[in-house]
């Protein structure tokens, strides 16, 4: 290969007559026959001897001398190995011309590229690389080049020329190229991918590997079962990976005993695989050592053993091993399986981020960036968090990503976030694609962007990320993402939290409470919220109470208790109003007290406005006045409408307390602005009779209306009655219809009986509709109405309107007159008077014997009335009574 188009950078002039020519040594055949047999000498044991020999020869300026004498320092020939003394006489060896110069300088090349008893140095390693190129090395000067010019490595990366010297040196069956050619065309190479190319350069050089193989060459066995595994340079042979391992196991190598045992741990024969391993460490393989105790932190399905573990990985890590100072590092910060031991942890990850270990910067990192591991120091995790990124970690990458995105350590920077997610995803940090999906769901740092979120969680869901998944399923769920397929949400949901994520059983059970976009199912909810708790998540209990009271309001009593044991305070106030009402308990005021005040410690406003009604009214406590109105100033104070409406209904009335109609005024105001319907309904009476109050018909009239709209039906009975008389308003038969109406169908008995009369009569200029009329009047005194049970009895015996019914008028007069209705009672009382003839005796007197009859037996008392009434003047009476009442003002 021709070199003079290669770069050639300056190096430290200490070195410059390695490079500057020289004069060659004269040396005769005589004297490579000294170095020869120096030489052989070393070879047969006799490594003194032969080292003095060579010595004696440099000392004489024989360059070949000093390249036999480091050639035995470095390949440790008969002596330790000292890449020092090494590099020092390779030095020496190319100081003049020789026939060795290219091999020394190809040798010492290797010493600075690698760092190996020099300072590592990569300009002058290329240098050295250049020259045993020049001087005709071979295959080996070739591949070495090639190597440093497609990593770049002491120069500008340039992949089209190092494969040029990789294929020269692959002309000479250089095992090396070979490979390098075979990974630079393949799926994932560097260079051009050629499929076809790739797999004629990997055949090539196993072809060379398996003669060696044959030969016994242990390293070539493992590395031909390299060619074969599923990331291999070969189409995956698992037969015959395990052919070439086993063979190279076989010869006990620790180094193949390693890479069997991994081979047998990865395919699940986890006892053989072990053994191997624990041969090999025991035999000093660190790699073996690396992980044996990997494995038995409890990965690859090993029954962790925390003592056995932290022995292997402790010898590993004693012997420089990288791996095993970031294994046992994290495994002493996490605590897990060893005990935690965070300082220890740190130390041996600092250790390997000494040596620029990818891993070990990143995880040093994020522990620097964590509150949980003491006071954060982000200037130093934003250091190491680069460098692992300048490194090739992809997981620094990532958490750097993270860092601009939140800005954790540096200062927010949404490109750069972007920049740094997308590189990380891309070489398959899955949480990446998360985070970028967060954000852009979010839109606080990135704009928000809905498509750009749901492609990349979904990206990130489908590579198994447990947290995507819930994102997504939270997004579907609550906006602002939406289900391109029913269920979607619950099926991802699902999914992450039988993977054990507990924030996605809080949110199932939350959505099977709410039934948001699945079938309400309490049952279900209550199932995933016991597994959240079991899972300690933080919220789970509070949510698991808020179903049980959920199924409270639907009556489940034992399931309202639980909700309040849990410390749900609305399931608090909920269950002692239960005792307070007696509803789905027998009332029990002690409970209610006790609830209430609890619920009301939690700061439930509900609570202190039940609790202050109890004190006024006296209910199941003394009655106090003082009490009652400092528990509804409390609940006014924490926002409760409904004790707005109250204290200012008191204040306003000065019931129980001297009045304070401003004061009232403006708290029933507040309420009904918040909606309080009773509140408007309060007021538009006050205003209407102009109670403590300036009379204010418009403003009544508007609150009114205000509250019948909301639903309220005494509000629209109170106006239908307005409009009706025309008392204080001008008489509209229509609106005085359209609020009765309203009123009456929301079951108000007083409404249906007004109206019933109107509508019967065809009074106030309501159009008669005699079968609405007696509907509605029928419906009042089955709900017990004495002035619908009067006016409908009287109008049976009557037969003014409807046939006379003279058994139905006796009973319906009998039960008005029995909640004491005066019309009734009186009508009666003629009655009798009129059929014993009396009929200018005293009435006092024949209501006391109403009274009398009412007293006894009712039933007596109800045939009694029946036979009164056969008479014809009793009901000719019972006429003119009621004759001489308003039909619309009777009560």
């Amino acid at each position: 290969m021709q070199t003079s188009g290669l770069p050639e950078p300056a190096v430290d002039a200490r070195y410059s007559d390695w490079f500057d020519g020289g004069t060659p040594p004269d040396m005769d055949s005589m004297d490579w026959g000294r170095i020869h047999m120096a030489s052989q000498a070393i070879e047969s044991g006799k490594t003194r001897d032969g080292i003095a020999q060579l010595r004696a020869l440099a000392e004489q300026g024989y360059r070949p001398a000093y390249y036999e004498l480091a050639q035995v320092y470095d390949q440790g020939l008969g002596v330790a190995r000292d890449p020092v003394k090494a590099a020092e006489y390779y030095g020496e060896a190319i100081r003049d011309p020789s026939s060795i110069q290219g091999y020394a300088s190809l040798k010492l090349a290797r010493l600075y590229r690698d760092g190996d008893g020099v300072e590592r140095n990569e300009t002058l390693a290329y240098r050295l690389v250049k020259q045993a190129v020049e001087a005709g090395t071979g295959g080996s000067a070739e591949a070495m080049m090639g190597d440093m010019l497609a990593q770049g490595q002491g120069v500008p990366a340039d992949p089209g020329l190092a494969i040029k010297f990789y294929e020269s040196a692959a002309k000479q069956n250089h095992e090396g190229a070979l490979r390098a050619l075979a990974e630079a065309y393949s799926e994932n190479g560097w260079y051009q991918q050629n499929l076809s190319q790739s797999r004629a350069y990997a055949r090539r050089y196993a072809a060379i590997l398996e003669k060696k193989a044959n030969a016994g060459d242990v390293g070539a066995m493992v590395n031909l079962a390299s060619l074969y595994s599923q990331n291999g340079l070969l189409e995956p042979d698992p037969d015959k990976r395990r052919q070439w391992l086993m063979r190279a196991a076989d010869s006990g190598n620790p180094e193949a005993l390693a890479e069997t045992g991994e081979m047998l741990l990865a395919s699940g024969d986890t006892q053989r695989g072990m053994d191997l391993l624990r041969q090999a460490a025991e035999a000093g393989d660190v790699e073996a050592m690396e992980h044996l105790g990997n494995a038995l932190l409890g990965e690859n399905g090993v029954t962790p053993n925390p003592t056995q573990a932290e022995h292997w990985l402790s010898m590993a890590a004693d012997q420089g091993s990288t791996y095993a100072q970031v294994m046992l590092g994290r495994a002493y910060l996490e605590g897990n399986v060893l005990p935690a031991q965070p300082n220890r942890g740190i130390d041996l990850l600092e250790q390997a981020a000494r040596k620029n270990d990818p891993l070990a910067l990143a995880v040093l990192g994020g522990v620097y960036l964590d509150p949980e591991n003491g006071p954060t120091q982000p200037q130093r995790a934003i250091e190491y968090l680069q460098r692992g990124h300048e490194a090739g970690s992809s997981y620094a990458t990532a958490q750097l990503g993270e860092a601009y995105l939140e800005g954790n350590g540096v200062a927010p920077d949404g490109v750069r976030a972007v920049q740094l997610l997308k590189e990380a995803a891309a070489e398959g940090q899955v949480f990446a694609s998360r985070l970028l999906g967060e954000a852009y769901l979010e839109g606080e740092v990135l704009n928000s962007d809905p498509v750009k979120a749901e492609q990349l969680l979904t990206q990130a869901a489908e590579a198994g990320d447990t947290t995507a998944m819930t994102k997504l399923g939270v997004a579907y769920l609550d906006g602002p993402l939406q289900e391109t397929e029913p269920g979607q949400a619950v099926r991802l949901l699902e999914t992450a939290a039988e993977s054990g994520d507990a924030y996605a059983m809080v949110e199932l059970g939350r959505a099977y409470r709410e039934g948001n976009l699945v079938t309400q199912d309490l049952a279900q909810s209550e199932y995933w919220l016991k597994r959240a708790q079991q899972a300690g998540h933080d919220s789970a209990t509070q949510a698991l109470s808020r179903t049980y009271r959920a199924r409270g309001e639907r009556g489940d009593i034992e399931a309202l208790k639980r909700a309040a044991e849990l410390g749900d305070p609305s399931a608090m106030a909920d269950l002692g109003r239960a005792y307070l009402n007696g509803s789905g308990v027998s009332p029990n005021y002690r409970q209610a007290r006790l609830w209430l005040e609890r619920a009301y410690d939690e700061g439930h406003a509900g609570a202190a406005a039940s609790l202050g009604n109890m004190y006024l009214e006296g209910k199941g406590v003394k009655q106090n006045a003082t009490h009652g109105i400092n528990y509804l100033k409390s609940a006014v104070a924490r926002g409760n409408a409904g004790a707005r409406r109250d204290l200012g209904r008191i204040l306003l009335e000065g019931r129980l307390v001297p009045a304070e109609p401003q004061r009232g005024l403006e708290l029933l105001r507040q309420a009904a602005a918040s909606g309080d319907d009773a509140a408007s309904l309060t007021l538009g009476e006050a205003y209407l009779e102009g109670n403590n109050v300036e009379q204010d018909i418009d403003t009544a009239i508007r609150y009114l209306t205000q509250a019948a709209e909301r639903g309220n039906p005494y509000a629209a009975l109170t106006l239908g009655e307005a409009y009706l008389k025309g008392d204080v308003v001008e008489q509209d038969p229509q609106l005085a219809k359209k609020w009765l109406t309203r009123s009456a169908d929301a079951g108000v008995a007083w409404s249906q009986s007004i109206l019933g009369r109107a509508l019967l009569y065809g009074t106030a200029g309501i159009e008669k509709d005699v079968e609405r009329g007696r509907q509605l009047m029928t419906q009042a005194a089955e709900s017990g109405h004495p002035g619908a049970q009067a006016a409908l009895g009287r109008e049976y015996l009557a037969g003014e309107v409807f046939d006379v019914d003279t058994n139905r008028g006796a009973e319906l007069l009998y039960k008005a007159a029995s909640q004491g209705h005066s019309t009734a009672r009186l009508a009666l009382a003629k009655a009798y008077l009129w059929a014993n003839g009396l009929e200018g005796a005293n009435q006092q007197q024949a209501l006391l014997w109403l009274d009398k009859v009412i007293d006894g037996d009712s039933q007596i008392a109800l045939q009694t009335m029946r036979d009164l009434l056969e008479d014809d003047k009793a009901v000719e009476a019972i006429q003119r009574a009621a004759a001489d009442e308003s039909e619309v003002t009777e009560s």
